[in-house]
């Protein structure tokens, strides 16, 4: 047997060196434990410039993070501009602040966002393609006809976009509540991104891609998260934990949300003080001043209905020099005198 068919470094290169004995020996072919013969080995370019910071797993779980607050965002858009919004996910993706900026148009909404107790802040861009429409809806236009001006904007549309803008944080909030307690707010907001250094060109960041459509309009939004601002949190996207977290966030979510749109519905509440009969010819010479007698007494109790359905009982009086009516049980039907004062 040949022995040196069995030793790699019986086929190895040698360096000479100019000191006798110091030959250095090396293999032509890289030998792994976990290699086999024949197998590929695939090999992908990495770009220093651009270190990966944050794991495939961590950057899912930042996308799901986000799913629930484009859906979150998406209905407060709907019920504030009162016609359909669609906000959702497109892309998650790491890149240097700079390679963001230059992604940017000029002049755009850009915002910065602050989220005590981390230190820093985050930024948010959103489109002239749709900030502008969503302005024309909320000032009573219909957005079909809509020139797209390539401009800054104005104090007064500043002013309406952050009030838009507002809500959002509050959907944010909800968003990573699953993570901390996180409190975000509203800061600066500028027309030329270019001005606003909120971390090194070099540093790295992690940008959420949504799309925002509205009717027959389309346009992006994009949120800005440094890693160093984030990374006192960022073990916290663990996979296993945070999906466990989500499902009782949008439980809690969902349910807070139903609450809220109930608590806001008007209710049309009616007082029936009496009720009686008359024929149809008294009905034709009723004249103004005339009176019409009832067999209840003005101290019985008059019934409360909520939506056209009867539900309390109350007494009429007067307060602060209006009529009014004093809820003073729960309606039990046309022979219960209700319960006791709620």
């Amino acid at each position: 047997m040949d022995n040196n068919s069995s030793d790699p470094l019986a086929s190895a290169d040698v360096l000479h060196s100019d000191q006798p004995g110091d030959e250095i020996l090396y293999p032509r072919e890289i030998f792994s434990r976990h290699r086999r013969q024949n197998e590929t080995v695939e090999i992908r370019s990495y770009d220093f410039k651009r270190p990966e910071r944050i794991s495939k797993d961590q950057m899912r779980s930042l996308q799901t993070l986000h799913e629930g607050f484009a859906r979150n965002f998406g209905a407060s858009l709907s019920g504030f501009l009162r016609t359909i919004v669609e906000v959702r996910v497109e892309q998650a993706e790491q890149m240097t602040y700079s390679e963001f900026l230059g992604s940017l148009a000029n002049p755009t909404s850009f915002s910065l966002i602050t989220g005590e107790p981390l230190d820093g802040q985050f930024c948010l861009e959103i489109s002239p393609l749709i900030i502008y429409p969503i302005l024309d809806r909320l000032m009573g236009g219909n957005t079909k006809d809509l020139f797209v001006p390539q401009r800054p904007m104005t104090m007064i549309e500043m002013r309406l976009v952050r009030r838009i803008i507002e809500r959002g944080m509050h959907s944010l909030t909800e968003a990573w509540s699953g993570i901390g307690d996180f409190r975000f707010e509203l800061g600066e907001m500028e027309s030329n991104p270019q001005l606003v250094q909120i971390v090194p060109p070099n540093e790295v960041v992690v940008v959420i891609g949504f799309e925002v459509r509205m009717g027959g309009r389309t346009g992006t939004m994009k949120l800005c998260l440094p890693y160093n601002v984030i990374e006192p949190v960022i073990e916290d996207l663990n996979a296993r934990n945070w999906f466990v977290t989500t499902r009782d966030t949008e439980e809690n979510t969902v349910q807070s949300m139903i609450e809220k749109g109930l608590s806001e519905a008007t209710l049309d509440v009616e007082v029936t003080l009496a009720e009686t009969s008359i024929t149809f010819n008294e009905l034709r010479t009723l004249q103004v001043g005339d009176l019409l007698t009832t067999s209840k007494l003005s101290s019985e109790p008059v019934v409360v209905s909520v939506g056209g359905s009867p539900k309390f009982t109350g007494s009429i009086g007067h307060h602060r020099g209006n009529s009014a009516v004093k809820i003073e049980g729960i309606y039990e039907g046309s022979h219960g005198a209700g319960t006791e004062d709620h």
